[in-house]
Protein backbone atom coordinates (compact mmCIF):
# COMPACT_ATOMS: atom_id res chain seq x y z
CA UNK A 1 0.00 0.00 0.00
CA UNK A 2 1.27 3.17 -1.07
CA UNK A 3 0.44 6.69 0.88
CA UNK A 4 1.37 10.11 0.48
CA UNK A 5 1.78 12.57 3.35
CA UNK A 6 0.86 16.29 2.47
CA UNK A 7 1.46 19.49 4.76
CA UNK A 8 -0.91 20.63 6.96
CA UNK A 9 -0.99 24.54 7.95
CA UNK A 10 -1.28 24.44 11.69
CA UNK A 11 -4.01 26.77 12.84
CA UNK A 12 -5.36 26.55 8.69
CA UNK A 13 -8.31 24.52 7.16
CA UNK A 14 -7.86 21.02 5.38
CA UNK A 15 -7.75 23.06 1.77
CA UNK A 16 -4.28 24.54 2.93
CA UNK A 17 -2.24 21.74 2.06
CA UNK A 18 0.23 22.24 -1.02
CA UNK A 19 0.41 19.05 -3.77
CA UNK A 20 3.66 20.29 -4.99
CA UNK A 21 5.82 19.21 -1.76
CA UNK A 22 4.32 15.72 -1.56
CA UNK A 23 6.51 12.99 -0.14
CA UNK A 24 5.97 9.20 -0.61
CA UNK A 25 5.92 6.37 1.42
CA UNK A 26 5.02 2.56 0.86
CA UNK A 27 3.79 0.97 4.08
CA UNK A 28 2.54 -2.35 4.61
CA UNK A 29 -1.56 -2.39 5.66
CA UNK A 30 -2.95 0.61 7.66
CA UNK A 31 -2.32 -0.01 11.11
CA UNK A 32 -4.79 1.21 13.88
CA UNK A 33 -3.49 4.44 13.71
CA UNK A 34 -0.16 3.73 12.94
CA UNK A 35 1.34 2.66 9.79
CA UNK A 36 4.48 0.13 9.53
CA UNK A 37 6.38 0.62 6.63
CA UNK A 38 7.61 -1.59 4.15
CA UNK A 39 10.68 0.48 3.89
CA UNK A 40 11.72 2.17 6.84
CA UNK A 41 13.31 5.62 6.72
CA UNK A 42 17.20 6.07 7.69
CA UNK A 43 17.88 7.86 10.29
CA UNK A 44 18.62 11.67 9.13
CA UNK A 45 22.06 13.12 9.88
CA UNK A 46 20.71 15.62 11.45
CA UNK A 47 22.78 17.91 13.71
CA UNK A 48 20.89 20.69 15.20
CA UNK A 49 21.25 22.78 18.62
CA UNK A 50 19.40 21.61 21.82
CA UNK A 51 17.61 23.72 24.35
CA UNK A 52 21.00 23.94 26.18
CA UNK A 53 22.71 25.31 23.44
CA UNK A 54 24.58 22.38 22.62
CA UNK A 55 24.93 20.54 19.54
CA UNK A 56 22.72 17.94 19.15
CA UNK A 57 23.58 14.77 16.57
CA UNK A 58 20.34 12.99 16.27
CA UNK A 59 21.93 9.75 14.89
CA UNK A 60 24.52 9.72 17.69
CA UNK A 61 22.16 10.98 20.50
CA UNK A 62 19.84 8.73 20.05
CA UNK A 63 21.15 5.91 18.53
CA UNK A 64 19.86 2.32 19.90
CA UNK A 65 17.09 4.26 22.12
CA UNK A 66 13.32 4.64 20.90
CA UNK A 67 12.77 7.32 19.50
CA UNK A 68 9.79 9.59 18.48
CA UNK A 69 10.43 12.43 16.00
CA UNK A 70 7.74 15.06 15.29
CA UNK A 71 8.61 18.77 13.48
CA UNK A 72 6.23 21.46 14.55
CA UNK A 73 6.35 25.04 16.44
CA UNK A 74 5.63 26.51 19.19
CA UNK A 75 2.85 29.15 18.17
CA UNK A 76 1.08 26.23 16.22
CA UNK A 77 -2.47 26.51 17.68
CA UNK A 78 -3.74 23.43 17.09
CA UNK A 79 -1.57 19.86 15.56
CA UNK A 80 1.36 21.04 16.84
CA UNK A 81 0.74 21.11 20.77
CA UNK A 82 -2.26 18.30 20.65
CA UNK A 83 0.29 15.79 19.08
CA UNK A 84 3.33 16.98 21.89
CA UNK A 85 -0.19 16.20 24.43
CA UNK A 86 -1.05 13.40 23.56
CA UNK A 87 2.44 11.73 23.07
CA UNK A 88 3.16 12.75 26.94
CA UNK A 89 -0.13 11.54 28.05
CA UNK A 90 0.70 8.15 26.49
CA UNK A 91 4.35 8.02 28.01
CA UNK A 92 3.34 8.22 31.33
CA UNK A 93 1.31 5.15 31.05
CA UNK A 94 4.68 3.48 31.02
CA UNK A 95 6.91 1.48 33.69
CA UNK A 96 9.40 4.52 35.15
CA UNK A 97 12.36 2.44 33.22
CA UNK A 98 10.54 2.23 30.17
CA UNK A 99 9.62 6.35 30.13
CA UNK A 100 13.51 7.30 31.37
CA UNK A 101 14.39 5.06 27.47
CA UNK A 102 12.28 6.75 24.92
CA UNK A 103 13.47 9.74 23.39
CA UNK A 104 10.73 12.43 22.22
CA UNK A 105 11.94 14.79 19.97
CA UNK A 106 10.10 17.94 18.81
CA UNK A 107 12.18 19.84 16.04
CA UNK A 108 10.82 23.45 15.08
CA UNK A 109 9.82 24.36 11.65
CA UNK A 110 10.24 28.08 12.41
CA UNK A 111 13.34 28.17 13.75
CA UNK A 112 13.40 31.87 13.44
CA UNK A 113 11.26 32.50 16.29
CA UNK A 114 11.88 29.31 18.38
CA UNK A 115 15.34 29.47 19.27
CA UNK A 116 16.83 27.01 21.94
CA UNK A 117 15.78 29.36 24.16
CA UNK A 118 12.39 29.59 23.43
CA UNK A 119 11.79 25.78 22.98
CA UNK A 120 13.82 25.59 26.64
CA UNK A 121 11.17 27.79 27.69
CA UNK A 122 7.87 26.14 26.13
CA UNK A 123 8.49 22.35 26.43
CA UNK A 124 8.30 22.42 30.12
CA UNK A 125 5.70 24.63 30.48
CA UNK A 126 3.68 22.37 28.13
CA UNK A 127 4.35 19.60 30.39
CA UNK A 128 6.78 17.85 28.16
CA UNK A 129 10.15 18.49 30.60
CA UNK A 130 11.46 15.32 29.62
CA UNK A 131 11.45 16.07 25.43
CA UNK A 132 13.82 17.13 23.60
CA UNK A 133 13.66 20.12 21.66
CA UNK A 134 15.94 21.21 18.44
CA UNK A 135 16.29 24.23 16.54
CA UNK A 136 18.92 25.38 13.90
CA UNK A 137 19.50 26.42 10.23
CA UNK A 138 15.40 25.83 8.44
CA UNK A 139 17.46 24.50 5.45
CA UNK A 140 19.04 21.82 7.11
CA UNK A 141 16.01 21.28 9.23
CA UNK A 142 14.36 20.99 6.04
CA UNK A 143 16.74 18.57 4.17
CA UNK A 144 16.27 16.43 7.76
CA UNK A 145 12.79 16.20 7.32
CA UNK A 146 12.91 15.05 3.84
CA UNK A 147 14.77 12.11 4.57
CA UNK A 148 12.02 10.64 6.61
CA UNK A 149 9.24 11.92 3.69
CA UNK A 150 8.26 14.94 5.22
CA UNK A 151 7.50 18.14 3.64
CA UNK A 152 8.22 21.67 5.46
CA UNK A 153 7.89 25.16 3.70
CA UNK A 154 9.10 27.98 4.79
CA UNK A 155 7.27 29.77 7.56
CA UNK A 156 4.88 32.47 6.12
CA UNK A 157 3.41 35.52 7.73
CA UNK A 158 -0.19 36.29 7.24
CA UNK A 159 -1.75 40.04 7.14
CA UNK A 160 -2.53 40.08 10.50
CA UNK A 161 0.92 39.23 11.57
CA UNK A 162 0.31 35.48 12.61
CA UNK A 163 2.86 32.54 11.24
CA UNK A 164 1.84 29.71 9.67
CA UNK A 165 4.19 27.23 9.17
CA UNK A 166 3.35 24.31 6.79
CA UNK A 167 4.48 20.98 7.35
CA UNK A 168 3.93 17.43 7.28
CA UNK A 169 2.45 16.58 10.98
CA UNK A 170 3.55 12.69 11.15
CA UNK A 171 5.22 11.46 13.95
CA UNK A 172 7.95 8.76 13.00
CA UNK A 173 9.07 5.87 15.54
CA UNK A 174 12.67 4.59 15.17
CA UNK A 175 13.30 1.12 16.46
CA UNK A 176 16.30 0.82 19.34
CA UNK A 177 17.30 -2.35 17.20
CA UNK A 178 17.87 -1.21 13.70
CA UNK A 179 17.43 2.70 14.14
CA UNK A 180 15.55 2.80 11.77
CA UNK A 181 12.08 4.90 11.23
CA UNK A 182 9.50 2.18 10.97
CA UNK A 183 6.00 3.12 12.21
CA UNK A 184 4.52 6.59 11.16
CA UNK A 185 1.42 7.84 13.04
CA UNK A 186 -0.80 10.60 11.95
CA UNK A 187 -2.30 13.93 13.33
CA UNK A 188 -5.14 12.12 14.32
CA UNK A 189 -3.75 10.05 16.54
CA UNK A 190 -5.23 9.56 20.08
CA UNK A 191 -3.67 9.19 23.28
CA UNK A 192 -4.90 6.13 24.33
CA UNK A 193 -3.59 4.84 20.60
CA UNK A 194 -0.34 6.16 21.46
CA UNK A 195 0.03 4.34 24.68
CA UNK A 196 -1.47 0.76 23.25
CA UNK A 197 1.88 1.21 21.01
CA UNK A 198 4.45 2.73 23.18
CA UNK A 199 5.49 -0.41 25.18
CA UNK A 200 6.41 -2.49 21.63
CA UNK A 201 7.68 0.62 20.18
CA UNK A 202 10.28 0.51 23.31
CA UNK A 203 10.82 -2.69 22.67
CA UNK A 204 11.43 -2.26 19.12
CA UNK A 205 8.43 -4.37 17.87
CA UNK A 206 5.63 -4.09 15.47
CA UNK A 207 3.27 -2.28 16.88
Amino acid sequence: MAGSLTLTACGGSKDDTDDSAVAEVSATEKADPGTVLDRPYTKPDLVLTDTRGKKFDLREETKGKPTLVFFGYTTCPDVCPMTMSNIAIAEKTLPQADQDKLQVVFVTTNPEVDTPKILGEWLPSAGHKSFIGLSGDFATIQAGARQMGIGIDPPKKEKGGTVVSMHGAQVIAFSPKTDEGYVLYGEGTTPDEFAQDLPKLVRGEKP
